[in-house]
């Protein structure tokens, strides 16, 4: 008896990552944007911002953000990524990170910034002294963010740390990463 119990939790865990498999990811979603209280010409003059994005992949897709700041016509001006996926393009340890935690990296990876597999994206806008909070909480977030694992700590639980560190309202991490960031978006008004 006591060895079936020692599987409970392996067999929740699998249940859960398989789970988020299931469903199906829709077109690409309409880009968002949140503006900051002020007017237009205060966004324009301020112009930083973080980008809650997900992205088409060959599995089930990723989250991340983009952050930075905008020039005058709206374009990004150097742009950072965050996010957390396995240390590796490999799929090996991809798939080990399905029942253990695998070596995670938190930069950009393949495809982020590319247009063509963007699935959804919510964009809020910030003052100078928002996001340079917004960066350290980043900051420190990528600094202990050592290991990914599918349904304990993925690339939507990391996204989440980081709207929360804003006082956002998080989906559960279960979700497919173009859910997540929809729901995300919806929960806070966006």
């Amino acid at each position: 008896m006591t060895l079936s119990l020692g599987r409970i939790p392996f067999a929740v865990i699998t249940a859960l990552a398989v789970t988020a498999c299931q469903s199906q990811d829709k077109s690409p979603q309409p880009r968002y944007v949140s503006t900051i209280a002020g007017s237009p010409a205060q966004q324009r003059d301020q112009g930083y911002f973080i980008e809650f994005r997900s992205r088409y992949a060959l599995s089930y897709g990723h989250t991340y953000v983009v952050f930075g700041r905008l020039n005058e016509s709206g374009a990004m001006v150097n742009p950072e990524v965050a996010g957390l996926a396995p240390a590796t393009s490999d799929t090996a340890p991809y798939v080990l990170g399905h029942l253990l935690p695998v070596p995670a990296e938190t930069g950009a990876s393949d495809g982020d910034l590319e247009e063509q597999y963007r699935s959804a994206s919510w964009r809020v806008m910030l003052t100078e002294a928002q996001y340079r909070d917004v960066v350290a909480k980043i900051r420190k977030l990528k600094a202990k963010a050592h290991f990914w694992h599918a349904s304990l700590y993925n690339c939507n639980a990391f996204v989440a740390d980081i709207a929360r560190s804003m006082g956002y309202k998080t989906p559960g991490i279960w979700l497919r990463p173009q859910q997540f960031v929809t729901r995300l978006r919806e929960m806070n008004g966006g």
